[in-house]
């Protein structure tokens, strides 16, 4: 073992503390022991070597410490961290000097099973022979085949690991390098010569070789296999066709640079990933012109989102822009549900008016507005301002808020003192959905495990819609699993606390945040009693016993390995049981039944009924086509030898 270092003192501590020999201890100046970055805490460091012996060097005689070759390998860093330098060479003592230490598992691993490198280690050498058998080669004998192995083995350790952890593949964040890594695995397994979808077996044996230090890899055995499946059946219907074209277009490939163009065709056509592209091109010292397929890209995705505008959205496509010049409204409906304020503005046709009379649509600018403004999943208030009716309120980027509805009797005018009043009946029921959204997601994280995070979600007055990362259709055990842990947090009435803080605490108190969202140094925190925290900017109830019970009315498919729960609340859940009872009163007065407890009964007999009769008609028609081909004979005639 060598230590560098270039400290006085440190080297006291190392020699008379611990002990080392001084011999095996080597200065190697400030370049190479003293650790900084810019500006900030920085210190002389002790970096730890472990020597593997003359066999592992390069021959060379002057081969010593600090040689660039495979003798030496550092695997441990001490940072004696002590000095706060300025950046330009003057460096001031802390006032708490501490010590920074970091060391590589990985190399520390090899060190002791006395191997090469992290794929000779035991946990991960039986990963590699795992996708050696599969593909029938050896590693070691082809430096070709040799990356694929690596490739392989470091991508698929680290899918069954991210998604152990609760990431799920997407086309953004975290989710995006999952499916890069399980795609580009893929991809070299073709290279191998594997034909079929192999990943997911290898995964056992990445279970198997980390269980002990990670038993939640065995737990999620099933989930992380099934979802590494999925995504590597859909990766294989587009990756040999691309491969194909691709292979095509570098063959008659005019340079050293793939065309945009080509590439979009890749990726609209195929669904082929540019980073793929690039991976496969990379190796074979092309590039691609990535500035062209920006381009196109840019433009694929104006054309989808002008396709996606409704009338509604066309109508008030100017007024975002009218108010540009506009601070950010402040709302005050958290405390008020009216409330007397200014008008600050009118937009009528995406112009800005002086302003709105009877039976005129446009947009209302408040000073101070109780209404809530469409945002984070939770649909816009409607209600009152005077007589303008409120449809529904959104806001524009600068924070403005724009009260969209219609002038009733009378006018409004620029800088007129107006009462502004929500639909308090439409807002208290979208409070109990947005609410019960958020046990909703607690109880998800319960039933399902923690890998479930919210995906998307509309709360409104009529029910909660909540999309959430799962790769699979929830059973009935399931859902009813989820509905009893709900309602039995709304019926325990647990105090709901709204407040705004630090984000630093809110992460102490273990607040939940949606992944790859933006937050503030202050955020809002929701708090039911522990059951449920979450960082949320929407209107809640105070108390879950005002939600009144919960129930999921459907749960069904986005996406890939995204599921949306529709459930309804309170009177909207009365409303939904009034209708079913009705239902099932005219189903059964059409099956001349008395009771309503009579139909899955009755439905199950007139189930084996339709079979029956299903089988008796199949039984008749069989005899009809008997006779119908006997008499196909009975006007034979014979012309010369033949029946006809």
């Amino acid at each position: 073992m060598t230590i560098y270092l270039d400290d006085d003192e440190a080297f006291e501590i190392w020699t008379k503390d611990v002990g080392v020999a001084p011999d095996r201890i080597v200065r190697m100046g400030k370049e190479d022991n003293f650790w900084e970055h810019g500006i900030g805490p920085c210190g002389p460091c002790s970096e730890i070597y472990y020597d593997r012996g003359e066999e592992n060097g390069c021959g060379s005689p002057d081969c010593k410490v600090g040689c660039e070759c495979d003798r030496y390998v550092e695997f441990w860093n001490l940072v004696f961290t002590q000095f706060d330098s300025d950046g330009k060479g003057n460096y001031t003592p802390l006032a708490n000097p501490n010590i920074d230490t970091g060391m590589g598992l990985e190399r520390l691993a090899c060190i002791m099973q006395g191997v090469g490198n992290l794929f000779e280690v035991d946990t991960v050498a039986g990963i590699m022979k795992a996708i050696a058998k599969v593909a029938g080669v050896s590693y070691g004998d082809d430096e070709k085949t040799d990356v694929s192995l690596r490739v392989i083995t470091d991508h698929i350790r680290s899918t069954s690991f991210m998604i152990g952890d609760g990431v799920m593949p997407s086309n953004e964040g975290r989710g995006y390098v999952l499916r890069r890594l399980l795609r580009r695995a893929a991809r070299h397994g073709r290279l191998l010569g594997i034909k079929e979808p192999f990943l997911s077996s290898i995964c056992d044996t990445v279970i198997e070789c980390n269980k002990e230090a990670y038993p939640e890899l065995f737990e999620k055995r099933e989930f992380i296999k099934k979802l590494i499946s999925v995504e590597e059946d859909s990766f294989g219907r587009t990756i040999d066709q691309g491969l194909q074209l691709l292979d095509e277009l570098t063959e008659n490939l005019q340079g050293d640079t793939l065309s945009g163009e080509d590439a979009f065709k890749l990726y609209d056509t195929f669904g082929f990933p540019i980073d793929l592209t690039k991976d496969i091109l990379e190796e074979k010292g092309i590039g691609v012109d990535e500035e062209t397929f920006t381009v196109l890209m840019k433009q694929q995705r104006e054309r989808a989102r002008n396709a996606r505008k409704n009338a509604g959205a066309d109508a008030w496509a100017g007024t975002a822009g009218a108010l540009d010049d506009f601070s950010a409204t402040v709302f005050n409906g958290f405390f008020h549900r009216s409330y007397v304020t200014k008008v600050l503005a009118i937009v009528k046709d995406g112009e800005t008016a002086e302003s709105i009379y009877e039976g005129e649509s446009g947009v209302i600018v408040l000073g101070q507005s109780p209404f809530y403004a469409e945002s984070g999943g939770q649909a816009g208030d409607s209600g009152k301002i005077s007589n303008f009716t409120v449809e529904k309120t959104t806001k524009n980027h600068n924070g403005v808020f724009m009260h969209i509805g219609t002038m009733g009797e009378g006018m409004i005018t620029v800088g007129d003192i107006v009462k502004a009043e929500i639909d308090q009946a439409a807002r208290e029921a979208t409070m109990r959905n947005h609410t019960s959204a958020h046990l909703l997601q607690a109880a998800l994280r319960k039933v399902l495990g923690n890998h479930v995070e919210q995906a998307g979600q509309l709360v409104d007055s009529d029910r909660t819609r909540f999309d959430f990362t799962h790769f699979s259709a929830m059973t009935t055990d399931e859902i009813k699993a989820v509905e009893e842990i709900v309602n039995h947090s709304i019926l325990s009435g647990l105090p709901v606390d709204s407040s705004e803080m630090p984000i630093d605490e809110a992460k102490k108190l273990g607040a939940m945040a949606l992944f790859g969202e933006k937050y503030g140094d202050t955020v809002r925190v929701v708090n039911a009693a522990g059951a449920s925290i979450e960082l949320c900017g929407g209107t809640h109830v105070d108390n879950t016993a005002k939600i009144g019970l919960f129930h999921i009315i459907s749960e069904s498919s986005v996406a890939s390995g995204v599921r949306r729960i529709e459930a309804v609340t309170g009177s909207n859940y009365v409303k939904y049981l009034n209708e079913l009872i009705e239902k099932s009163r005219s189903a059964a007065a059409a099956l001349k039944l008395s009771n309503p407890d009579e139909l899955p009964k009755r439905a199950e007999q007139l189930a084996a009924e339709l079979k029956e009769k299903d089988k008796q008609i199949e039984t008749l028609q069989n005899k009809i086509n008997a006779q119908q081909i006997s008499g196909l004979f009975q006007n034979i005639i014979e012309v010369k030898g033949v029946k006809v």
